[in-house]
């Protein structure tokens, strides 16, 4: 677990059963999502469970997928990527994910490549 697991506070965290509701998906295309980087989470609250931010409109956010993909590539585990995703970035003015929410996947990406 990161160290900065305990600063999420105001993460909503989804399990497995949440996603296969929300998603409207069987819980092999939901595992197979988590497996496919399309959707990352964590067991840092005991559970696996996903930050309710990555889904959108029914769907896992889009450019979420490159951009966790860039991070593990240089090493990140699961868990820093998410961190990662929620701390302040001085470049983008505001968290990665808030960013990749606006539509700003190359900025981000950008910055996840020169984390490598």
């Amino acid at each position: 677990m990161s160290e900065n697991a305990a600063e999420l506070p105001a993460v909503e965290w989804l399990t497995t059963p949440d996603l296969v509701e929300i998603l409207d998906e069987p819980l092999g295309r939901v595992r197979r999502l988590i497996a496919e980087q399309h959707l990352i989470g964590s067991t840092r609250n005991g559970a696996f469970a996903v930050p309710s931010v990555f889904i959108v409109d029914g769907r896992p956010l889009a450019s979420l997928r490159g951009t966790v993909i860039v991070l593990t590539d240089a090493g990140f585990t699961d868990d820093e990527v998410i961190d990662w995703l929620f701390e302040e970035d001085e470049e983008l003015g505001r968290t990665p994910i808030a960013a990749l929410l606006d539509g700003h996947k190359s900025a981000v990406r950008r910055i996840a490549r020169a984390l490598a």
